[in-house]
């Protein structure tokens, strides 16, 4: 019989979507039986009954457990976004009866954080006084995971990263121009004019590998006849990156120039005098192509697009 969406939400029950999530995490049938306070044989009656919905086999049995098959990811995928909207709609609720005004969860990469989502969250704290609000910073394609979790609501990033891009809906917000920045300790934070090759001596702090930043580093390093040093410093966390800096006066990076220019204000950092030729890749609102905003990330992404 075909699987159709009238028939799974006849058939469907929550409880059976708990079970595929449990069994994702323990990966053995006791013991996600035992999290939800089933017995093992209710656990199976519930897994043939889930599996017998889907049309299929979602599990792989082994001596060592069970493990999803290429339909159980899929179905797993979705068992925690529907967990995710189901604890969303359950906050969302009590924050209203309540009287307060519900939850955001956010990620955003770090070229983002200096200007449009400050502003954004300043403009939202101002309307929404009692809106909780939980931020996430890290790369796009560890951001756009946990808004396949349902960890995240919404995301300022790239899509260009996934494999997938068609899972989400987008909209481009804005360019992200790039600066070549050290510590004020740094041998040529003074000089008027710098190029990439009097760089060679020291070493770069850089982005994880097969990100947008990473990949136009290595452009512009390989189209002035340069190589990265073997011994780069691996980070995507901002923080790390400017103590780094500051307390290292052999280190450079490369930064998003909103990020630069605020540093730069609070005299933490200089911007080298490095022009680069390379265009990095727009980066926008990312939510998920099926489901709906709650008001609060709808009244977010608003106020996003005049920032932008």
């Amino acid at each position: 019989m075909a699987t159709t969406t009238h028939s799974v939400l006849n058939r469907l029950r929550l409880k059976q979507l708990g079970l595929v999530i449990a069994l994702d995490q323990h990966r053995s049938l006791r013991k996600a039986a035992s999290s939800l306070s089933m017995t093992q044989s209710a656990a199976s009656k519930a897994l043939v009954e889930i599996e017998s919905v889907m049309g299929g086999s979602l599990f792989d049995r082994s001596r060592s457990g069970i493990a999803p098959n290429e339909l159980g990811r899929c179905v797993v995928r979705y068992a925690w976004l529907l967990r995710s909207d189901v604890d969303a709609m359950v906050q969302e609720v009590a924050n209203l009866r309540r009287g307060r005004g519900g939850r955001l969860q956010v990620g955003v990469i770090m070229g983002a954080v200096p200007d449009l989502l400050a502003n954004a969250i300043r403009q939202l704290r101002q309307e929404e006084p009692d809106v909780s609000i939980e931020i996430v910073e890290d790369t796009s394609a560890r951001l756009l995971h946990m808004l396949d979790q349902g960890q995240l609501e919404v995301v300022l990033g790239r899509v260009a990263v996934s494999p997938r891009p068609d899972m989400y809906r987008y909209e481009p917000l804005r360019d992200e121009p790039l600066c070549v920045v050290a510590g004020l300790a740094h041998p040529l934070a003074r000089m008027r004019s710098v190029g990439l090759k009097d760089l060679a001596p020291y070493n770069w702090i850089v982005y994880p590998s097969r990100m947008p930043l990473r990949s136009l580093l290595e452009r512009e390093m390989g189209d002035a006849g340069q190589a990265l040093p073997a011994n780069l410093i691996e980070t995507a966390s901002t923080f790390t990156t400017v103590v780094l800096l500051r307390n290292s006066p052999d280190l450079v990076a490369l930064l998003p120039r909103d990020v630069c220019e605020f540093f730069k204000a609070h005299k933490l950092l200089k911007i080298l005098p490095i022009t680069l030729t390379s265009r990095t890749q727009p980066f926008g609102i990312v939510t998920r192509a099926s489901g709906t905003l709650t008001g609060v990330a709808q009244r977010f992404t608003e106020m996003l697009r005049p920032v932008a």
